[in-house]
């Protein structure tokens, strides 16, 4: 009787959906820091405390305690679809209480400067839209409410809120509670040197606020860049955080993304962000181990 009772718990467990059994091992609610890639998790990693990683469909997470508070680290992976994955998989696998990115970005305000850190208050996914039909040499109207660029016109996507309803959106919104304890941090110590050879002109510093837009492009164009800042008002481009954001929302997640910018997306010398790749996962880095310190 006894080995029965064990058999059928063990086929409970086995029969059990993923989070439940995540949960059960490990029932604290966690934050889940994320990163695109290696070089944006070195300094979050060797900070981690009590390290435990665990492998999910061949993407490591490592639980441990960040600043105090418990969290989950992991890479996403580069681009919107591994994105989206790695956070779908996170909150299917773990008791979330908030999503943090950390990471790098290309600028697209001339208002900001490489080094700078940006916290936006949302972020939308400005390749999703359509590529216009031309007609007599002009392209027809965009369908959306943003000015098109030549042939490429965004638009809102839609998407099923946590309630079951269908919803377009433009934009994602960063959760207001996390955006606060962000603006409420004191000022960091930010890298302002790369190497010997390469130091930034000003010291960097923390924006929070904002717009950010997403796309599965590496985006290292002049023109483009003038284009996406007048017709999102953005201050920063990167190839994952929409993405995350938009997960997040369809969860009803907490979520706020740190980017800090490695090169200005076309408009500054050729081949920045392999200069400042380093200075800005750092100073990304350290920015969110502030907010991390902060957080109640």
């Amino acid at each position: 009787m006894k080995w029965f009772v064990l058999a059928l718990a063990f086929l409970a467990f086995c029969l059990s959906p993923p989070m439940a059994r995540a949960q059960a091992a490990d029932p604290r609610a966690r934050v889940v820091v994320m990163s695109a890639f290696p070089p944006e998790m070195v300094q979050l990693r060797a900070a981690l405390q009590d390290p435990a990683p665990t492998r999910v469909a061949g993407v490591d997470f490592v639980a441990g305690t960040l600043e105090g508070k418990p969290v989950v680290l992991v890479l996403s992976g580069v681009s919107m679809v591994n994105a989206a994955m790695t956070t779908q998989m996170a909150l299917d696998h773990f008791k979330v209480r908030a999503i943090v990115f950390s990471g790098i970005a290309g600028g697209i305000d001339p208002g900001l400067d490489v080094g700078d850190v940006v916290a936006p208050d949302a972020w939308a996914e400005y390749l999703d839209g359509d590529f216009l039909r031309s007609k007599d040499g002009q392209f027809n109207a965009p369908r959306g409410t943003l000015p098109a660029y030549g042939m490429l016109s965004p638009r809102p996507v839609t998407v099923v809120s946590p309630d079951g309803t269908p919803k377009t959106q433009e934009w994602f919104a960063a959760d207001p509670a996390l955006l606060a304890v962000a603006r409420a941090l004191p000022p960091a110590d930010l890298k302002r040197c790369a190497d010997t050879d390469h130091c930034l002109a000003k010291p960097p510093r923390l924006v929070v606020g904002g717009h950010g837009i997403s796309g599965p492009v590496f985006m290292d164009n002049a023109d483009y860049r003038a284009y996406a800042f007048g017709a999102f008002n953005a201050q920063v481009l990167d190839m994952e955080t929409a993405a995350v954001a938009h997960v997040a929302f369809a969860n009803g997640t907490p979520f706020i993304g740190f980017r800090s910018l490695s090169d200005l997306a076309g408009g500054g010398a050729e081949g920045q962000v392999r200069v400042f790749m380093r200075l800005a996962s750092d100073n990304s880095a350290t920015v969110v181990r502030g907010f991390l310190r902060a957080l109640p």
